[in-house]
């Protein structure tokens, strides 16, 4: 299994799932950043999801995870920064496509959503999931550079 260097970050509501995250990355050996936050006291999650996506565009990591209670917000602050691309997961198959034709380098979560153990499962899929390459580069070249 390819070991990857990782930063994660959530909010409040995406601790949990990102310290038992966390953990299983550290077993199998990967490299892992915490950007926070560090407890379940109420926080504004921008302040932690993009310094991790951040990190990531600037290549000082080569996947991020971010989690919250939907994700949904963790996604949107992780894909205003540029050279990330960033996709909301919550099914192992969603997780595959999100590598495989999107090349995602950002995987975000919602801990409200699914169990810890299908967030456990999704993660270790998206990690081992390479980008196809093919018709899926031309798509994925005008994320990066709309304007072509």
């Amino acid at each position: 299994m390819k070991t990857f260097t990782i930063a994660i970050g959530s909010d409040h509501a995406g601790f949990k799932y990102k310290e038992a995250i966390k953990t299983m990355l550290l077993e199998n050996g990967h490299t892992v950043r915490d950007f926070g936050t560090h407890s379940e006291e109420a926080c504004d999650y921008p302040d932690y999801v993009r310094p991790v996506a951040e990190a990531v565009a600037r290549g000082e990591y080569e996947r991020g995870i971010v989690l919250g209670g939907s994700g949904n917000g963790e996604a949107i602050v992780a894909n205003r920064v540029r050279g990330v691309r960033c996709g909301l997961c919550w099914s192992e198959q969603v997780a595959v496509w999100n590598r495989s034709h999107n090349d995602a380098n950002v995987l975000a979560i919602g801990q409200r959503t699914i169990t810890q153990d299908e967030a456990l499962r999704l993660v270790r899929v998206w990690l081992a999931t390479d980008f196809e390459g093919g018709r899926h580069i031309a798509r994925v070249n005008k994320i990066d550079n709309p304007a072509g």
